[in-house]
């Protein structure tokens, strides 16, 4: 093994096939960062980059200053969901903060007009976040906002506030559409992402509605792996 996407994979097995195993129950601590150093032959960096995608996954829990332990199996409801990323990463254990690379107003291009329903001289609001786990880039948010329904989007600090917790507290979410899939992304968004040539980018598309009006539509690029998932539902 050479690549470092293939030592990562390793070390992912390794925890995978010992809770498959029995090894590890749910409730139960995994390696450390610093035994599978040893027990797998990897760097820090590798051992760390396995234990948090797998924490990304669902498959482990973080419990701080204690390690890294077996998630309960969660069910698939859970997937509907629409959470901040800041929530879902504070609650793995890590910190969160965001970049804001852009927050501006522009006219309606085709991809606002076609998803947020806009005339061709009407406005938008236009946004690139980068947020970060820790100190990996874990997620790129482009998003774009219907302004006749949020007027002061632009106006915002998203360095200091996610989007998505700004936006469902104007406009809360009633209806939603999303679909994944793995995509090999712009040179620009692999960069930003840090993501290495041979691994795939999940893209997570998401468009939400208040009240049968739509109030944005999202783009939200990870580092992942190849799989595709389509829903479409409405909260009670």
């Amino acid at each position: 093994m050479t690549k470092k996407t293939s030592r990562y994979s390793q070390v992912k097995s390794y925890i995978l096939d010992g809770i498959s195993q029995g090894s590890w129950s749910a409730g139960e601590r995994v390696p450390s960062e610093n035994e599978l150093v040893d027990l797998c032959n990897v760097s820090r960096m590798t051992a760390r980059r396995a234990l948090q995608e797998l924490l990304i996954e669902g498959t482990l829990i973080r419990i701080k200053g204690k390690g890294s332990f077996v998630a309960e199996e969660k069910q698939q409801s859970s997937l509907l969901q629409i959470r901040s990323i800041a929530a879902e990463i504070k609650e793995q254990g890590f910190e969160h903060h965001a970049e804001m690379l852009q927050c501006s107003k522009e006219l309606a291009s085709p991809i606002s007009i076609k998803n947020l329903r806009l005339n061709e001289d009407e406005y938008c609001g236009h946004s690139r976040i980068l947020h970060f786990q820790d100190d990996t880039p874990i997620q790129l948010e482009e998003r774009w906002v219907n302004l006749k329904l949020i007027p002061e989007y632009t106006q915002q600090n998203f360095n200091q506030i996610t989007p998505n917790e700004y936006l469902t507290s104007i406009a809360p979410v009633t209806e939603a559409e999303h679909s994944v899939e793995a995509i090999i992304g712009t040179g620009s968004i692999r960069r930003l992402l840090e993501v290495d040539s041979d691994e795939a980018i999940l893209l997570l598309e998401r468009k939400t509605w208040c009240n049968g009006q739509i109030v944005s539509y999202a783009r939200l690029y990870h580092p992942g792996n190849s799989y595709r998932l389509g829903t479409k539902f409405k909260t009670s």
